[in-house]
């Protein structure tokens, strides 16, 4: 089992930057790609970023060049750095992992709040 937990979530106006962290823990060596989605109201979830194991990167198209995703392996920790924050992308986050075996993981989520 893996166990995620994010933290960074908040209220922030449109324009200004907030990282989101999140944290995993339990079977973490069978982690293979980590990422974050988001979900607004009415909408589907959809993948923000992702960080596969070999450090290839994913990015939706709405947010190449604003957001930049990490990974620090020391820590167990995903970040997702947001800069030049829009309305459209207040959604509630979650953090994604899946492992080698193919199971997916999945964080409680944390609200991002963008005001015009």
């Amino acid at each position: 089992q893996v166990q995620l937990v994010e933290t960074g979530g908040g209220l922030v106006q449109a324009g200004g930057s907030l990282r989101l962290s999140c944290a995993a823990s339990g079977s973490i060596f069978s982690i293979n790609a980590m990422g974050w989605f988001r979900q607004a109201p009415g909408k589907q979830r959809e993948l923000v970023a992702g960080i596969h194991s070999d450090g290839r990167l994913d990015y939706v198209d709405s947010v190449k060049g604003r957001f930049t995703i990490s990974r620090d392996n020391a820590k167990n920790t995903v970040y997702l750095q947001m800069n030049s924050l829009k309305p459209e992308d207040t959604a509630v986050y979650y953090c994604h992992a899946d492992n080698i075996e193919g199971m997916d993981y999945w964080g409680k989520g944390t609200l991002v709040t963008v005001s015009s």
